[in-house]
């Protein structure tokens, strides 16, 4: 029996979460604010409802050295569907990277929960079934930097 993979991040953004589940279904949005870091992103396809499938390339800066990139020496790219959108409340992603390494095979689950509180939103990020190849430590704080991303991006 595999050993399910998980990580847990959370923060609170000073914007409403209607505001916040609209960045995750425009694609120019999302590939401003996804990409962790220094990376930048490209939207390949994306269809922003229930269902609507994806695909994006997360890409490192020239000068990063050392990266465990996924698809090529630079670049991860994944695609991905809306499992389940729940409108101002949750975001769920179904992702699978674009891959040679079987370490990063599988489909890696996103859930994002949008819980509106005094002045903002709770935003929690859960990754569930996060490939072998991914260091936990690594995907955290992908996440970490990806809300931070999202709340410049919402004003919040």
């Amino acid at each position: 029996m595999a050993i399910r993979r998980s990580t847990t991040v959370s923060r609170f953004i000073a914007a409403p979460p209607q505001r916040i589940y609209r960045a995750f279904l425009d694609a120019e949005a999302v590939a401003t604010w996804l990409p962790p870091g220094s990376m930048r992103g490209i939207v390949h396809s994306f269809e922003g409802r229930e269902g609507g499938a994806f695909s994006m390339s997360l890409v490192y800066p020239d000068d990063a050295a050392g990266q465990p990139s996924k698809t090529s020496d630079k670049t991860d790219r994944f695609k991905g569907r809306f499992a389940r959108l729940v409108p101002n409340e949750q975001i769920v992603w179904a992702t699978v990277f674009e891959s040679d390494d079987d370490s990063f095979s599988g489909e890696m689950t996103v859930s994002t929960t949008l819980s509106p509180v005094n002045g903002g939103t709770d935003v929690r990020m859960v990754c569930d079934d996060i490939p072998a190849g991914i260091r936990l430590e690594d995907n955290e704080e992908g996440c970490r930097l990806t809300l931070d991303n999202l709340a410049a991006f919402v004003g919040g």
